[in-house]
């Protein structure tokens, strides 16, 4: 059944090139206006984001096209100053009077809030000046049948891998095009656009013993390098097969290695300590950590924010700061908290261009093929997919439901899930020992496969 009227299918079948320079040029002029209406209603300061986002989603189940989803997303958010007192707003109606009763709004909230000294717009020595070509707009035609036709080629290429093959739960693909704009009075205006396509399998196996799910997917801001339906069909099947048949194992310390299609969650956690906002509250476990150790020397956490078409590249944050290249970990050694003009003030530190988050977060190490590590490993747990919310930040404490795989010389043995894997953060990090080369690109963080040397592995 498709969500859409034959008129929006039509839009979508006709998904060409949904923005051009003109469309950016339009965007910063909405932009001008918000400010101007902003300055003549009394703010000492504002800045606005504003947005303009195209999407197209094709879902197929059993062979049947199940829906079609076509999006148009307008809007834009104010922020205004008066003096030190700050108010927001935001709306998805762009009228001439939206714009004016959304001003209004975010000033009566400022007038209300009290003072805060280090509120304000970004210091302007920050400001970029300088917007790189980080080839972030791939425009191509992708229509409905298009996506129908790779969606079921995904459901097929999965279901014929083995007979096991209970079904493909669902397939997705879809496309997205975006342009926005950025301003604030200090006179910095600017828009750019990008692009997003992506692919996805849902599959269950089955055999007498139970059913087990997983799933696959590629992302990238350019549709001819996705990875093909058939590998995304075939393998989100091979990895639904593996999980059959799940084992006990005994509870105990065991080296547990990160597949890469987590591991970057655990360096987020990481870089959550390092957060300017986790630091001014002293609410982190890294707590005043600038320039010592917090990992093994042999890891290094380097931001590469223009890469040429990666998915985390940015010429600036979202206060209109430069992004530039530096690390945050450097042979285990904290060289920059993550700041944002607001919790920079707040450490008497400048900001580092991170409102926005990281940017190409990249494991700098000596990486390894993922077969050296897991020999190195012996006989121990590769982690594959992690359950719950058992991670604390402020005391480093990590304990969460984990299911995967296990080791035994260097060899998968069985699937084991219903599994609690437990350690402190701070000892994790000064104990991983090796580095997989199978780099997942599909993140802001970019990291491979990643082994702890020691955890506590439970049985449930």
């Amino acid at each position: 059944m498709s969500s859409m009227k034959s008129s929006e299918i039509q839009a979508a079948m006709d998904f060409q090139e949904p923005h051009t320079k003109q469309d950016e040029e339009s965007l910063k002029g909405f932009v001008q206006r918000i400010l101007d209406e902003a300055k003549k209603q009394g703010a000492s300061a504002a800045e606005v984001a504003a947005g303009d986002d195209i999407g197209l989603s094709v879902v197929v189940r059993s062979g049947d096209l199940e829906t079609v989803e076509f999006s148009r997303d307008r809007g834009f958010g104010i922020t205004v100053y008066l003096g030190n007192k700050k108010g927001s707003s935001s709306t998805t109606d762009i009228s001439d009077d939206s714009i004016r009763e959304s001003v209004e709004a975010a000033v009566g909230i400022a007038r209300y809030t009290e003072p805060d000294p280090f509120s304000g717009l970004a210091d302007p020595d920050r400001l970029a000046t300088e917007f790189h070509d980080l080839d972030l707009y791939h425009p191509r035609a992708m229509d409905v049948d298009e996506a129908k036709e790779n969606a079921l080629i995904i459901e097929s290429c999965a279901q014929d891998v083995d007979s096991k093959i209970f079904k493909c739960d669902s397939s997705r693909v879809g496309s997205a095009s975006a342009c926005t704009a950025y301003g604030n009075s200090l006179g910095f205006l600017h828009a750019e656009r990008e692009s997003r396509y992506n692919m996805f399998a849902d599959v269950i196996a089955k055999n007498k013993d139970g059913m087990q799910r997983d799933y696959w997917y590629s992302t990238n801001r350019n549709a001819d390098e996705l990875e093909t339906p058939s590998s995304i069909g075939e393998t989100a099947a091979n990895r639904a097969l593996l999980k059959l048949d799940p084992r006990p194992i005994p509870t105990g310390e065991y080296p547990v290695l990160f597949d890469r299609g987590i591991a970057s969650g655990l360096i987020g956690h990481l870089i959550s300590g390092l957060g300017g906002r986790a630091q001014y509250l002293k609410s982190s476990y890294l707590l005043d950590s600038m320039n010592k150790q917090v990992a093994t020397d042999a890891l290094t956490l380097r931001e590469h924010p223009h890469l040429k078409g990666a998915l985390g590249s940015r010429s600036y944050d979202s206060e209109g700061v430069a992004t530039t290249e530096k690390p945050f970990v450097e042979h285990g050694i904290v060289r920059n908290y993550v700041l944002s003009s607001y919790s920079g003030r707040h450490l008497d530190m400048p900001t580092t261009g991170n409102a926005s988050g990281v940017c190409n977060l990249t494991v700098e190490a000596t990486l390894q093929p993922v077969d050296d590590i897991l020999k190195q490993m012996g006989t121990g747990l590769l982690v594959q997919s992690l359950m719950g919310q058992g991670v604390n930040i402020v005391t480093g404490d990590y304990s969460r439901g984990a299911s995967g795989y296990w080791i035994v010389d260097g060899e998968f043995a069985h699937a084991v899930d219903e599994l609690t894997i437990a350690g402190k953060l701070d000892e994790m990090f000064m104990h991983m020992i090796a580095f997989g080369d199978d780099i997942d690109l599909r993140h802001s963080i970019r990291t491979g496969s990643l082994l702890v040397e020691s955890m506590t592995v439970a049985a449930n």
